[in-house]
């Protein structure tokens, strides 16, 4: 099992962090940091099927097909990978899409003094390879910080 994770303070309380994070509007925002034009189809109730999702080089829509594992509002939230979405048509079968299957991202809200510490654990039992360690460890701090920014406001 492969194990990141990511953390960071904002001056905000759990409640508005969790909507920023999640909002339609907001969500793109911060997580354009991955891939522009990053944007989500679905809904975050436990159980639904979610579809993260963004133009690749061609203009093809692409991403990950989720379901989300868990949802305690404002406490924490647990995002399954089921698949991806390669040239906008969902994957459950290939190779590439059953190494991802399985893998988790999971969000920690920990409120004190109406400050969020907001701890993001990935994990996965697909070999993270150095090209996907190092895009993850030098993305997660600028998207994360762009939450922050955001949630501040």
């Amino acid at each position: 099992m492969n194990k990141m994770q990511f953390s960071i303070n904002i001056k905000a309380p759990k409640e508005k962090v969790w909507k920023v994070m999640i909002g339609e509007d907001t969500y793109p925002m911060w997580t354009d940091v991955f891939m522009p034009g990053s944007h989500f189809v679905g809904d975050w109730k436990e159980g639904s099927k979610i579809v993260f999702l963004a133009p690749d080089e061609s203009g093809d829509l692409s991403g990950m097909l989720s379901r989300i594992k868990e949802n305690k509002p404002y406490e924490f939230l647990s995002i399954e990978y089921i698949g991806m979405v390669q040239e906008g048509k969902e994957d459950t079968s290939s190779e590439e899409a059953q190494e991802w299957a399985g893998s988790l991202e999971n969000y920690t809200f920990k409120e004190k003094d109406g400050n969020t510490e907001l701890i993001v654990d990935l994990s996965s039992d697909m070999d993270m390879n150095d090209e996907y360690q190092e895009m993850f460890e030098e993305t997660w701090p600028k998207a994360l910080q762009k939450l922050k920014e955001l949630a501040e406001k």
